[in-house]
């Protein structure tokens, strides 16, 4: 956990610097960061996700991005893709990476203002953040297409925030054959290595009990 512990640290290290070189006014703050940063989620996540507010200025921004931050970090990559902006920070004070990934995409999400903060760190950083729904649309999408074990957990714990499943019943059927199909190693390792030891018995021994709970109960009212 110490690494991730200072991942973290680090991560909110990065948006107190975008805060100061004013970019987080370009930015909408997104992913499994934003859900542990700004709404408690209760598993570590160890990237920066943002969507950018006006995709015209993409290129502008990934030039004046570069030369910021390079100034702080090495820049171990730096590559503007068609549908996004990379980024990857070192630094010796921190053992791992940092990923920064701003897609460019057309579509503008739900925002709100937000608060990013961490236990670990004596910081707090305002900016503008994916409404909880939005993520529920982003996380469900991502489920479906990745199949990573850490978007049904996030799907669970915005379940636990009072949100509800959304998306055709095609769609919810769908998720539940993604949960069903994890793995033993999904747990053990992918999940577990992000979660506190206390909590791993609970969703290896559950299989997301409250999300399919949820889903299912939407689903009978779809029939």
């Amino acid at each position: 956990m110490r690494d991730l512990i200072l991942q973290e640290q680090f991560e909110i290290e990065v948006l107190e610097w975008l805060n100061s070189g004013r970019f987080l006014r370009f930015l909408y703050f997104g992913g499994g960061t934003m859900l542990r940063l700004c709404h408690g989620l209760d598993r570590y996540s160890v990237d920066l996700d943002f969507w950018i507010a006006e995709p015209r200025q993409a290129a502008t921004l990934f030039g004046r991005l570069e030369q910021y931050l390079g100034r702080f970090y090495i820049l171990k990559d730096a590559a503007a893709k068609h549908f996004s902006l990379l980024f990857e920070l070192k630094t010796a004070k921190y053992p791992r990476s940092l990923k920064i990934e701003i897609r460019t995409g057309d579509r503008k999400p739900e925002t709100e203002q937000a608060i990013a903060y961490s236990p670990h760190a004596d910081r707090q950083v305002l900016l503008q953040a994916m409404t909880l729904q939005q993520m529920m649309l982003l996380k469900t999408a991502a489920l479906l297409d990745r199949g990573e074990i850490r978007d049904a957990y996030d799907l669970e714990f915005l379940v636990k925030r009072g949100l509800q499943p959304s998306g055709k019943k095609t769609t919810l059927e769908d998720i539940l054959r993604r949960i069903d199909a994890f793995k033993k190693t999904d747990y053990t390792s992918k999940l577990g290595s992000l979660i506190e030891p206390d909590k791993r018995p609970y969703y290896r021994d559950h299989n997301f009990r409250i999300l399919k709970a949820a889903i299912e109960t939407v689903l009978r009212t779809q029939d």
